[in-house]
């Protein structure tokens, strides 16, 4: 059985008190290591250091 702070961390099974929105950075970057994400017609480029951290810039 998944603990409640496991389930925080899978987009596909949200803890269910939370309204925030939760996705995964893998599923969002196709398996790869960039994505990019529109905000107000202004592109950003979201990627997944070799380290495992995410960077976001415009």
């Amino acid at each position: 059985m998944m603990a409640a702070t496991d389930r925080r961390l899978h987009a596909d099974n949200p803890a269910p008190a939370s309204r925030v929105p939760c996705h995964n950075a893998r599923i969002l970057t196709d398996g790869g290591d960039t994505a990019q994400i529109v905000l107000n017609d202004q592109i950003y480029t979201l990627r997944i250091t070799r380290a495992g951290k995410l960077i976001l810039t415009k």
